[in-house]
């Protein structure tokens, strides 16, 4: 059931956005509470994380797996990005000054 309320409500959010696509004022306002937003939730996390006591009491244990994985998240992300920045957003014009 909690598949089905996460593609609507990704549905739901495509559908918005596509109205207020054309309106810089409400996008901005919009990217300005994503951003606080994930702030949000990844306070919640470490709180998540800080109460769990089987977390704290193997932390270095996880630490170490919880590092690389990060890592290779990020360099495989920054890759990734930089790969469909190039193939799709790359102008083949030379810029003018």
């Amino acid at each position: 059931m909690t598949t089905y309320i996460v593609i609507v409500l990704f549905a739901f959010g495509i559908g918005f956005g596509l109205f207020f696509r054309k309106r810089d004022q409400a996008r901005k306002k919009i990217d300005a509470s994503i951003t606080w937003s994930v702030y949000l939730l990844l306070f919640l996390l470490g709180i998540s994380v800080g109460t769990n006591e089987e977390i704290i009491n193997n932390f270095f244990r996880i630490g170490y797996k919880a590092i690389w994985l990060t890592l290779g998240a990020v360099l495989g992300s920054v890759l990734l990005a930089k790969m469909v920045y190039q193939l799709y957003f790359k102008s083949d014009k030379p810029e003018e000054q």
